[in-house]
Parts: structure tokens; C-alpha cells; sequence
């Protein structure tokens, strides 16, 4: 049975090329993207002036559904935890996450995830499968709609992250696809600026980003030693420093903007001077900012967060040396919506294989 292309992967100029192909309207491409990103209408009745003939259509030929949202917990803090599930059965978790004038939401690019970090509770459930870009836009849209039908018309996401469940880049081409429906400006129409993707270092996938939509980037560092950073993180083992900061290195950075280096700082392991020196010797301070996290611990984690003392001397340290240092105030700890901290409640086992990696 030939599998239905979702509503949500197309771009508006593929949209519009499908109509045609299909001796229908190539306007009425524009008309329906304001039905479902600007007004948020999925009910095809709904659609008053697109033609009976193009909702019969896409009734047989497209996939109209939406990822379903079946558990949501609200954090003392404000942050949003959502369980969302999609037509197979799967479901990966997603976080709307309140700031000063923004509204972040933690987008899931892949159900599970291979990279194994021992220190994010995902990675104790392995890669299921990816994500397809019209499920990754439905998260979006799903959970915006729940806001606004559950706490405020005016409710808007202003920011996203992919920062949920999977390695982006692990998941390239849909992350791509997703990533420029985001930016539409008739679809979804978020800035450049408001879009961060993170990757925990797939550098055969960086050395890619030239032909990326040009938003934001993170790189999950959280060691500046080889020996520490391959205990954290698995992938180490394949791509060590020396050959991360060689593809980071052509990255192209447009004018001011710089790379956010994540850092999870653990206690007793990776917070001591001689990390801080090994950052100071691999990043550059006017291309560099550090984002420090301290540890979120959680049922079952091995380590620890370090004390309060600590992580301020840690930033000090690198404020010192010129380095834009920000530490992450940790948010939905008490629903397990911290970084590092989303889990389905499936499967545990670690399917990290440098074959799943390479892929």
C-alpha cells in the first residue's frame, strides 16, 4: 500500500507544484497554508474557500493527521511537559518551556535516540526510528493548538529548539525540511535567530551545514578532554575533539553570531581548572559562547550535580577569559522536563552501534 505524503512535509513551493500537478490552482496552495499555519484549522470543512474538489483530494491522497497529545503535566515553574504520540504508536516527549517574552518549545527529531550520552536520560531507551518532517512540524502544531484551546488564544511559540528526543543530524534530511517550514514566512514564519539546532558532534552531518537553513547552532561539548568526553559520550570514540573542531571550523557563521557550546557541568568530573583550561585552548572567545548546565539528576543517574559554589566559580572562571558564559536555569525539574531529562516510557535497553551512528 503506497504510504500518503503528510500535509505537514510540504514546503509551499512543493505545495504549490503538487496542485499543479494535479490540474489544480497553484493559489490555492497559499489559502491552504493559511488555513493550517496561520489559523490552525485541520478540519478540512473548515476550509471555506479552498474547492470541494482539492479536500476530496487530499482526503484520499494526503495523511491529514496530527500527532496526539495524551498526557501533559504543568511544572511549579511554568514548564509544560507533553507526551505525544503518533499513528504507529510511537511517542517521544516535547517541553513548552516559558521565558521572558518568549515561549520556547523543545522540538523531538527522532523517537529514541542512538548517540547513548550516559548522562541523558533518553539514551537509556536506544533509536526506534526517525521522524518524519511532518511529524516533527505536527509536534509543533499539535501542541500550539492544545495551548491555545487549553490556556490562551494568544498563547504563541516564539523560539524552538531541537533539543528533545534524537540527534538532529542523525535525522538530516527531514530535520532540513522541517527546519525550512519553520521559516516560511506564509507557514509557521519564525526568524533564523529564533531556531537553535543541537548536535551532539556527527561531523560527516556538520560538515553538511553549509546546506542547512542558517539558524542557530549548539554542540554538546561536556568535556575538553578526549578521555573524559568519550566516558560521557559514545560517539567520541568515532569523532574525537581534534576532528569535531576541524568540521566546526567550516561551519559558515554569518556576521556576529556565534557557536553555543553546551556543557553539562557534572560534579567531580568534568568542573575542575584543567577543563576550564582545555576550553580556553579549544575555543575561540569571539566566536564562542558557553552554555553550562549544571546536572540534572534523575531516578537511576550515576552522577551528581555540582553544588551551587561551584557552578558559579565555574562561570566566573570563563567570564574571566573572555567568554560569553551563561549558566541554564534548570526548568521542569519536578516533571522530569529538564534537559537531559525526557524519557518515554518504553523500552531502556542502549542501542548505540557505530553503524546506526554512521548511517
Amino acid at each position: 500500500m503506497k504510504v500518503k505524503k503528510s500535509l505537514f512535509s510540504f514546503s509551499l513551493e512543493e505545495m504549490r507544484d503538487y496542485l499543479t500537478e494535479h490540474q489544480f490552482s497553484r493559489f490555492s496552495a497559499d489559502q491552504i497554508f493559511n488555513w493550517v499555519y496561520k489559523k490552525l484549522v485541520f478540519d478540512l470543512d473548515g476550509w471555506s474557500n479552498v474547492s470541494k474538489k482539492i479536500k476530496e483530494h487530499f482526503l484520499e491522497h494526503i495523511d491529514l493527521s496530527l500527532p496526539k497529545i495524551v498526557w501533559n503535566g504543568l511544572s511549579e515553574d511554568g514548564t509544560r511537559k507533553f507526551l505525544t504520540r503518533f499513528s504507529d504508536g510511537q511517542t517521544v516527549e516535547n517541553v513548552a518551556i516559558p521565558g521572558k517574552d518568549r515561549l520556547t518549545i523543545c522540538l523531538s527529531s527522532q523517537v529514541g535516540c542512538a548517540i547513548g550520552c550516559v548522562f541523558c536520560h533518553t539514551g537509556t531507551m536506544g533509536l526506534k526510528r526517525n521522524l518524519g518532517s511532518g511529524e516533527i512540524i505536527g509536534q509543533f502544531l499539535s501542541i500550539t493548538k492544545w495551548l491555545k484551546e487549553n490556556v490562551g488564544e494568544d498563547v504563541r511559540f516564539t523560539n524552538v529548539v531541537y533539543m528533545g528526543q534524537g540527534e538532529p543530524l542523525h535525522n538530516f534530511a527531514n530535520v532540513k525540511q522541517a527546519t525550512k517550514l519553520l521559516l516560511e514566512d506564509k507557514g509557521i514564519g519564525l526568524g533564523q535567530r529564533r531556531i537553535t539546532l543541537s548536535t551532539s558532534g556527527l561531523v560527516h552531518q556538520i560538515e553538511k551545514l553549509g546546506d542547512f537553513p542558517p539558524v542557530n547552532i549548539a554542540i554538546s561539548l561536556h568535556a575538553s578532554h578526549d578521555n573524559i568526553r568519550t566516558e560521557l559520550m559514545p560517539i567520541n570514540k568515532i569523532y574525537d575533539l581534534k576532528r569535531l573542531f576541524s568540521a566546526i571550523k567550516k561551519i559558515p557563521l554569518k556576521a556576529y553570531r556565534r557557536i553555543t557550546y553546551e556543557y553539562i557541568l557534572i560534579d567531580g568530573l568534568n568542573d575542575r581548572l584543567e577543563d576550564i583550561e582545555g576550553l580556553d585552548y579549544l575555543l575561540n572567545s569571539r566566536e564562542s559562547k558557553i552554555n553550562i548546565i549544571p546536572f540534572n539528576e534523575y531516578p537511576e543517574s550515576a552522577f551528581k550535580r555540582p553544588s551551587p559554589e561551584k557552578i558559579r566559580w565555574f562561570q566566573k572562571e570563563l567570564l574571566d577569559r573572555g567568554y560569553i558564559t551563561t549558566v541554564r536555569v534548570t526548568m521542569g525539574k519536578d516533571i522530569l522536563a529538564a534537559c537531559g531529562q525526557l524519557k518515554s516510557e518504553l523500552e531502556k535497553p542502549n542501542l548505540w552501534k557505530k553503524e546506526q551512528i554512521m548511517a
